[in-house]
């Protein structure tokens, strides 16, 4: 452990290096206190070995109700209601398609070709009217073959998914699109330089096991719908289609955190346009030849463009307040607003693993997003001035560290159980060492 690190026990807290107990609530004078905390330094510095008493906390104490305010900021319940509000946008494309299908219209690039002309006639014009580095000639001649994969990846990610469900079965895109989550963890480590703690993956543990609840339920209540022609090939496009995801919602983060969100949805709606209109002309002109054109498929092909486009629109603003892995860990809840719907809609069976698994998946959500994911700590450069001697230690680095003791004589809360720690401080590498036994 070098100069810099800070040492932590849930104890009494006392500042190294004013002396300070910052927990006390007596009527001392703090004397005592501060010559306590000189005369550890000066063993410390002199290294002898110093004897350490740790009093845990009890549980009571560590969730208490100060702590889950840290926990429930307004930000998370932020995050929750707008990931919230994405999966029931996701849930009105869902509705929409079901009733498409119903009336015979299959053609999902045309139905996503409607999505990418509104971000063109949006915010591609925006960028059009914008000057200097941010109009859209600008953007085009450094970056647009960036761009142009971008929007491969976006437009047959959506194509590949829709096209599975006539290979294979719902229960298995249900479950295999999840494959979404480590690619994205995975493209997040390398190319963000993201950081996840052992809690990220606990909570993403925790949202999986939501989504196998909701998978439990479709079987047990026999709505394994889809088509077995050939489950290899479905399987695969639904692979396919969660890489690609993962492609487009790790450049989407970048992009929004890093440039804008107009110049996202710009040359996505630019590119997603052109793209989507060649393979709508060579795929499925034939199907759009042929749909019975009314009122009531007007309304549904408006009705799923409006959702995907808010939900284009709105997605990159919860990227930036969280991350790309907690977005679409929010959007596993969007098959369950969609059992929801069919349950009035279709006349679905109901399942109380339903409610079950969207508990989970909310408690994996806020796990996730409790604990913050950084990059990181940069390497101290000793050529720079940096120095693992204690004695060398800037004065606002010391100010932060804190121990957290209870001194022999001062007691312990009744039950609790203490820690005997012998802490060896080396002047010359600045290293500290410690043998612990624990003792009630």
């Amino acid at each position: 452990m070098d100069g810099n690190e800070r040492l932590r026990y849930s104890a009494v807290h006392f500042d190294i290096t004013s002396g300070c107990d910052v927990n006390r609530r007596s009527n001392d004078s703090g004397t005592s206190c501060n010559s306590r905390t000189s005369l550890l330094q000066k063993r410390m510095e002199a290294g002898e070995s110093v004897e350490i008493y740790v009093v845990r906390r009890p549980w009571s104490r560590i969730f208490s109700t100060r702590r889950l305010r840290d926990i429930f900021t307004w930000h998370l319940l932020k995050a929750i209601a707008m990931g919230q509000a994405l999966s029931m946008l996701i849930c009105g494309t869902a509705v929409t398609c079901q009733y498409l299908a119903e009336s015979k219209v299959e053609t999902p690039m045309l139905q996503s070709f409607l999505n990418y002309a509104l971000l063109l006639l949006t915010y591609t014009i925006t960028l059009a009217f914008r000057k200097g580095d941010e109009n859209i000639l600008q953007i085009l001649k450094t970056k647009w073959w960036k761009y142009l994969l971008l929007g491969v990846a976006d437009v047959e990610a959506n194509y590949t998914v829709v096209k599975a469900y006539q290979f294979t079965t719902l229960t298995s895109i249900q479950l295999l699109d999840c494959f979404v989550i480590p690619v994205l963890m995975v493209l997040s480590w390398i190319f963000l330089k993201t950081r996840y703690k052992i809690a990220h993956y606990v909570a993403v543990g925790v949202c999986l096991l939501g989504v196998g609840a909701m998978v439990g339920a479709d079987l047990l209540a026999g709505r394994d719908q889809g088509s077995t022609s050939d489950v290899l090939l479905g399987d695969g496009l639904v692979l396919i289609s969660a890489a690609l995801y993962a492609v487009s919602n790790v450049c989407q983060e970048y992009t929004v955190k890093n440039l804008s969100r107009t110049e996202f949805l710009g040359m996505v709606g630019l590119f997603g346009t052109l793209i989507s209109g060649i393979q709508l002309a060579i795929l499925e002109h034939k199907a759009v030849a042929v749909i019975k054109w009314d009122w009531i498929i007007v309304l549904l092909f408006a009705t799923y463009g409006l959702c995907m486009y808010a939900l284009y629109s709105f997605m990159p603003i919860v990227m930036k307040m969280t991350s790309a892995t907690a977005v679409n860990l929010s959007l596993l809840t969007a098959d369950l607003f969609s059992l929801f719907c069919g349950l009035f809609l279709f006349h679905y069976t109901f399942s109380g693993l339903y409610i079950v698994s969207f508990v989970v998946i909310t408690v994996g959500f806020v796990m996730f997003n409790a604990v913050p994911t950084t990059p990181p700590a940069p390497a101290a450069d000793p050529s720079e001035g940096g120095s693992e001697n204690p004695s060398d230690v800037d004065e606002a680095v010391k100010q932060e560290a804190t121990l957290e003791l209870a001194s022999e004589h001062d007691g312990q809360e009744d039950g609790a159980e203490s820690e005997s720690m012998e802490v060896q401080w080396g002047q010359s590498t600045g290293a500290c060492t410690a043998d612990k036994s624990t003792r009630i």
